[in-house]
């Protein structure tokens, strides 16, 4: 895996970038702010991009590729859509990584440094700024909730359906 600085001319900023969910939340002087906090990866398949059980400092958005969510050596979820989110909550919280994230295929990410964008805008001080961020990861949150309640509902209903089978 390799890392590059991210750096930019504020009065340009690529076109995919703006096309980003997550970045597109973001006023354009917010996101100069979110860039200047960057760095990209680039990961090649079975790079380790978060292990599991280290600290937390870094959200990461997937610009290409394809990347595994692995909990205990298992295999969770995968996502590959441009502007996918991984790693926001334990940042956030300034905890241990819940899982572990690999690339599965030739991927390219932002990593956004919680901590260096902290420094850069404390929170008092922009307050607009991180309810636009926090406003952002409730929602990506709620749909990862309600993808995650649907899928333990159709479990339950298939193990229903395999206890009354046994029983028959």
């Amino acid at each position: 895996m390799q890392e590059y600085a991210y750096i930019h001319d504020e009065d340009e900023i690529p076109e995919t970038l703006m096309e980003v969910p997550f970045l597109e939340a973001f006023s354009k002087d917010h996101l100069d702010q979110v860039l200047h906090a960057s760095a990209f990866l680039d990961c090649d398949p079975g790079d380790t991009i978060i292990n599991e059980g280290d600290a937390a400092s870094r959200i990461f958005i997937l610009l290409a590729g394809e990347v595994a969510v692995m909990k205990g050596g298992e295999q969770l979820v995968t996502m590959d859509q441009v502007g996918d989110i991984f790693g926001e909550l334990a940042a956030l919280e300034d905890e241990q990584r819940s899982a572990s994230v690999v690339a599965t295929k030739t991927s390219f990410c932002l990593a956004v440094d919680q901590k260096f964008l902290d420094h850069l805008m404390p929170k008092d001080d922009n307050a607009p700024f991180y309810a636009d961020l926090y406003e952002f990861i409730a929602k990506l949150t709620t749909r990862r909730l309600k993808s995650t309640s649907a899928y333990l509902a159709q479990l339950d209903t298939e193990v229903k359906d395999l206890r009354k089978q046994v029983k028959e």
